[in-house]
């Protein structure tokens, strides 16, 4: 990976911190031959499955809310992606059907809308505003874009994966072994998939994953993916772990998340909960396009879970 000299400078300084032979080694799990297989994808779907594929074609929109914190560190790094001063706490509204993510950030410089509006086969747009005014930079657009994808595919897991839907992508699967992942003192041994996604994530080309699924329970507990939608993360490496599932009209919804960077340098970056989740409201294109959010999407989102986490 090519660094900024801004960029080299702060991982320099903070060397005593960061080991960067460490980050280095990390990698993806090895991909073990160079085509798709059929245990692959159809491990893809047992996980799917698993999550909650069957009730998702009558999910028309999920509401959610998040609240969470970055390590400091982490937005002097990456300022744009981070953007620390309108990325507190969010109200998220998904509408499967149409391939609509919109976004209602807040921090203390003031609010962050971002609308990512994704069709089958005629591309992706992404419009972000900062309070009311509209950004027309790529590096904020192309950052927004990322994280506006990443969150849908951290709540939604294989099942956005295995429906393909908006945006249809080309999917690559392999079987790469298998690893543990150990969350709320308790070790999960996972059967791990590779994919190489194209397009990627965001505005990205490609980008490759790796999916930790439980054996046991066939949830996904960890995503491993390269972040390449943004120019200044290009051959970074992250994990986010999932965890805390808890049931919601028939889908395994993830709360907690867990962020660590793992190349080019090791860190701990971010951790966040799922506060709030409802679903169908009846809300439209309309209600999530603009600079603020209208209708039926102004509600802030409420929960009701079973009792029982996974």
């Amino acid at each position: 990976m090519l660094f900024s000299r801004r960029q080299a400078l702060l991982l320099g300084l903070t060397a005593p911190l960061i080991p960067l032979t460490v980050g280095c080694r990390a990698s993806l799990p090895a991909w073990s031959n160079g085509s798709s297989t059929e245990d692959a994808f159809s491990l893809l779907h047992e996980s799917a499955n698993a999550h909650g594929l069957p009730a998702y074609p009558a999910i028309n929109d999920v509401n959610v809310s998040y609240a969470g914190h970055w390590r400091s560190l982490v937005g002097r790094v990456q300022p744009t992606l981070v953007d620390a001063g309108f990325r507190g706490g969010s109200e998220e509204r998904l509408l499967l059907r149409e391939g609509v993510i919109a976004q209602s950030h807040s921090g203390p410089k003031g609010h962050k809308q971002v609308v990512r509006i994704n069709t089958p086969d005629a591309g992706s747009s992404t419009h972000v505003w900062f309070n009311g005014e509209e950004t027309h930079d790529r590096d904020r657009i192309d950052a927004a874009a990322l994280v506006a994808e990443a969150y849908a595919l951290f709540l939604l897991g294989p099942m956005l994966l295995a429906v393909n839907d908006k945006p249809r992508r080309d999917v690559q699967a392999a079987l790469a072994g298998t690893a543990e992942v150990s969350q709320q003192q308790q070790t999960h041994v996972c059967d791990v998939l590779n994919l190489r996604l194209t397009p990627g994530i965001g505005n990205s080309a490609s980008d490759q994953l790796a999916l930790y699924i439980d054996r046991e329970s066939r949830l996904m507990r960890r995503v491993r993916m390269t972040l390449n939608g943004l120019e200044s993360t290009v051959g970074a490496l992250v994990d986010v772990e999932t965890s805390e599932h808890r049931s919601l009209e028939g889908i395994m919804w993830p709360t907690a998340f867990h962020e660590r960077l793992l190349r080019p340098a090791p860190l701990d970056v971010h951790k966040w909960r799922l506060t709030g989740l409802d679903v169908n409201r009846g809300e439209s294109p309309a209600d999530v396009s603009g600079p603020a959010f209208t209708g039926s999407a102004v509600v802030p989102a409420a929960h009701v879970f079973a009792q029982n986490a996974a």
